[in-house]
């Protein structure tokens, strides 16, 4: 292997590990939950801020990401990632140390920066080195690689927090290792090509064709997000289930994921990406409508396993999309937009169900959400059956 080789392999492996983070950060304390929740009792509200511990990060991602996405564009990618890495391992394994919920709310919300610039960053670079079919394929390797570290980060935060709620904090540690292949493999694209700052003022994103785009990752991820904040509580009310046993049945769904993510290329040649989106909506309503029959463990399980289908396609259907509609100069911004679109809807998500859990029950909620996933999938084929039914009438 020669050092060229060997040095854009490293620089790969380096991609495809950060863009876990975005996972690590979102779900990965899920397990502990419960266990927090009964620590911290005495504290007034502590049920909902231990959620909101959950989804406080996704907030200050949403926050930070049009922000960090013009600095990508000014500054550079590799500064923005160097310092978001200090500041991910520091803060997201505060959690092990601090003593109070307040505090730890404080850690979250650093930690959410941090992942802003990290998603932002890496996922800016990939659009950066790729393009066309390779861009594709990529893309299903990054999807495929957030799929694997959620299982093993799930499963290992599972293990953890039947140890101690502390421990899964820890996880995040695993940002030393990719600052570490961010110093060595990654260099700055096009560098003798960069772009003049003052120039790139004239360049407006395309909003209005940008529009489907962010409006399905906030959807998706709203939907979907209401599983890692309630699904613990679900499935250990009146169940002998273990922070561990959680862990797994949030992990599995990540399995089909995978397999999805790596086949997102073979499926994007045959379905447009509204197309694609109509599926993972789908998915999501079958996901939901299952796990809403019942709180039994196995039953759990096969719903969610549906949802892996929509989980393994979001990410690199969006981020294709995307790249697909962006020009180069304004690349940094449009992705710092769809972070924040897809943090949005991870904050969101507790807040607009918990009123539904709260009249309806945690089972009535997912019944309400398979119906709401089921009409936007709907929307979506009427949409490209209206289009289709235009280019006929054009030929």
């Amino acid at each position: 292997m020669n050092a060229h080789v060997g040095g854009t392999l490293f620089r790969n492996l380096t991609i495809l590990l950060g863009g876990t983070c975005s996972v690590l950060a979102a779900i990965m304390i899920s397990p502990a939950l419960p266990g927090m929740a009964e620590a911290f009792k005495d504290t007034p509200d502590a049920d909902f801020l231990v959620r909101l511990i959950l989804t406080m990060p996704a907030l200050f991602v949403a926050i930070g990401s049009p922000f960090i996405g013009g600095l990508l564009d000014r500054w550079g990618r590799k500064p923005i990632l160097l310092i978001s890495l200090v500041v991910f391992v520091l803060a997201g394994s505060a959690g092990f140390f601090l003593d109070t919920l307040a505090s730890i709310l404080v850690s979250r919300a650093l930690l959410g920066l941090a992942v802003a610039g990290i998603m932002s960053g890496f996922m800016t670079l990939i659009i950066d080195y790729f393009e066309g079919e390779s861009l594709n394929r990529f893309l299903g390797l990054n999807g495929a690689s957030v799929c694997l570290g959620g299982i093993l980060g799930l499963v290992a935060s599972g293990f953890l927090a039947d140890i101690g709620w502390r421990y899964p904090f820890l996880i995040h540690l695993v940002g030393v290792l990719i600052f570490i292949g961010v110093v060595f493999f990654i260099d700055e694209p096009n560098k003798s090509k960069k772009q003049n700052p003052k120039a790139l003022g004239g360049v407006v994103l395309p909003y209005e064709k940008l529009a489907p785009v962010y409006a399905t990752a906030f959807m998706c991820t709203l939907l979907f997000f209401i599983f890692p904040a309630q699904l613990p509580f679900y499935l250990m009310a009146g169940n002998d289930i273990t922070s561990s046993q959680v862990g797994m049945a949030l992990a599995l769904p990540t399995i089909v994921g995978l397999i999805f993510a790596l086949l997102y290329k073979r499926i994007s040649d045959l379905l447009s990406f509204k197309a694609i989106a109509a599926v993972i909506f789908m998915s999501y309503a079958i996901n939901h409508l299952v796990v809403s029959t019942s709180s039994d463990y196995t039953v759990v399980i096969l719903g969610l396993l549906f949802g892996g289908i929509g989980m393994g396609l979001l990410s690199p259907n969006n981020s294709s999309w995307l790249a697909s509609l962006t020009p180069v100069e304004v690349r940094g911004r449009a992705v710092g937009l769809l972070t924040s679109c897809i943090f949005l809807g991870q904050f969101f998500s507790p807040i607009v169900t918990q009123p539904f859990v709260a009249a309806v029950g945690i089972s009535g909620t997912f019944e309400l959400m398979a119906l709401a996933s089921f009409f936007i999938s709907i929307v979506f084929v009427l949409f490209l059956a209206k289009h289709s039914g235009r280019q006929a009438i054009a030929q």
